[in-house]
Formats: structure tokens, sequence, C-alpha cells
């Protein structure tokens, strides 16, 4: 059986989500397990159903201010891209403050406000001007960074995945899908600390657009509806401690807000 055709039929059965893209008549055979994987989902405005998670990918360095202070230059840097596991979400409703545990091994622990485009599509080798077609809705997130890790295992030329990749490092918003919001291309992003600015930016400041980015990743990997891009971060990442409050904004979007416990 066909790769994505199995998990698309395999998105509409288990959720109703994304529908047509799934392949009609496909039986759906459930494999004997020694124990239950939980699946990953994030609930979708306006809808009852819920958007199935199969991937993260996560562009670095995207706003040529963050660039910078990371110690890149971005005007040479071509795109790069790192991934976070699929337990890596942390849903937290709008108009909620989410519980968000300050993880293990770390004294650096920083924020990273970001948009999160969702895919409703998938394929390879996507031209840019085809590449918003695969975008089924967009939210906000945060790419929680164990900074100090990230930054020992860089100057070793280790991977950094410990610094990047750990137990609910992507607090993440519900999906709005493209035919309520549109497309987001710009508009102010912003988070605070405790009610401080720390974060503010636009979206048209990104380096490489949401649509490049698509482009980009199609050409190293095979994408699958299911697949969400972290888009960047903005300028002024820092740290947080127990007992902060993390706010986000995007124009357009609902505030995401967690507490560190």
């Amino acid at each position: 059986m066909d790769r994505r055709h199995f998990f698309q039929n395999s998105a509409l059965v288990t959720t109703g989500a994304l529908v047509g893209c799934a392949t009609p008549g496909m039986a759906q055979q459930q494999p004997k397990t020694p124990f239950a994987v939980p699946a990953v989902y994030i609930p979708i405005v306006g809808s009852d159903e819920m958007f199935p998670v199969r991937r993260i990918y996560c562009i670095g360095r995207n706003y040529a201010a963050h660039a910078r202070e990371m110690g890149s230059d971005p005007t040479r840097e071509p795109p790069f891209f790192f991934q976070k596991p699929t337990d890596a979400i942390q849903y937290v409703a709008a108009g909620t403050v989410g519980q968000h545990p300050y993880p293990p091994l770390t004294k650096n622990y920083h924020y990273e406000a970001e948009l999160v485009a969702v895919l409703g599509q998938g394929g390879r080798n996507i031209p840019v001007n085809k590449a918003l077609d695969l975008v089924y809705g967009y939210t906000l997130g945060l790419d929680m960074t164990r900074r100090d890790l990230q930054r020992f295992m860089g100057d070793q030329k280790k991977p950094w995945e410990i610094g990047k990749s750990f137990d609910k490092s992507a607090p993440i918003g519900a999906v709005h899908k493209v035919a309520q919001t549109g497309h987001f291309t710009q508009g102010e992003i912003w988070l605070k600390v405790n009610g401080q600015t720390k974060q503010k930016a636009n979206l048209n400041q990104m380096i490489w657009s949401v649509a490049e980015q698509i482009a980009q990743l199609s050409e190293a990997f095979e994408l699958f509806p299911g697949d969400i891009i972290y888009s960047g971060t903005p300028e002024n990442v820092g740290p947080v401690v127990r007992g902060d409050v993390i706010e986000m904004h995007i124009d357009g979007l609902p505030n995401l807000s967690v507490n560190i416990v």
C-alpha cells in the first residue's frame, strides 16, 4: 500500500478530518500490538474534527535580527530545519493559561514565539507558487528551548536535539482553517513575559516565507497531510523561570498563554 494513501486514509477514518484526501474503499486494518501508543491531535476551530499531527518541522534563524543575535549572518545562510517529536505538542486552549513544566537538565530555558502552518496535502518538489495550496490552516506556537544544552552540544559539533526536542517543548493553539483566516504573510507577532514585551516583529520580516519553507522542505522530504511547520521566531529570545507567565500574539489569531511551573 502506498504510504501517502495509507496515512491519508488513517487520518480520515480516525478523526473524520481532511475530508477528500483518502482513497475510497480502502480497508483499515489495525495490527495487534503489545501496548498502545497514543496519537497526537490538535482541535480545529469551528469543527468537531481534530487535526492529526504526523511530523513537526521547525526552521532556524528565520528573522534577520534573531539570526544576528544567535551569531549568524542572515545574508549568506541558506534555510535549515530541525524536527521535534509529535509528543512535544502541548495543546493550550484559547482563553486559558496552560501549565507548562520547567524541564529537567537546564538552567537557561528560553521562549520562541512562532506562526505555525499545518498541512492538509503533501508532495515532493513543490514549486513556491503552489506551496500555499498545501496549507490546511494556521495556529501559533512556542518553540521552547533548553538554550544551555543547545549551545553546549553545538559547541561540541554534536546534534542538539536535547535542547529542542523534549517533552512538551511545543505548546500550540487550535488550528484555524485557511478558508476562515486566509494566509498569514504579514501582521504583528509579539510575546510578553509577566506583561512585559520581549519579542515584537512583523510576519513579513521572515527571511524565508511559509511558501518558500514548504518548497525547500519538499526538496529534502516527502511532505504529508498532518505535517506542521514552526516558521521561525523574531529577535529577543530569552529565559523564563518557574512562576513566569508567557503570552504570545499574532494578528488574526487568539493569544496563547502558558504559566511555567
